[in-house]
């Protein structure tokens, strides 16, 4: 049953939920930082992935 395969990815990504643990790895991941440093951007600029982007390339 397809819902039994892992997930690759989160179903959205065009916002960070930081209240999934599978998202915030897959986004510490993918944007090559940590997990407070990603939680202090989602904090600082919302939730928008391109937002979040921007703001940890500062």
């Amino acid at each position: 049953m397809p819902e039994d395969l892992p997930k690759k990815r989160p179903d959205d990504t065009s916002k960070v939920n930081i209240h999934d643990q599978f998202e915030v790895r897959w986004w510490c991941h993918e944007l090559g930082c940590t997990e407070s440093e990603l939680k202090s951007a989602v904090y600082a600029v919302g939730t928008s992935a391109d937002e979040v982007r921007k703001h940890l390339n500062k």
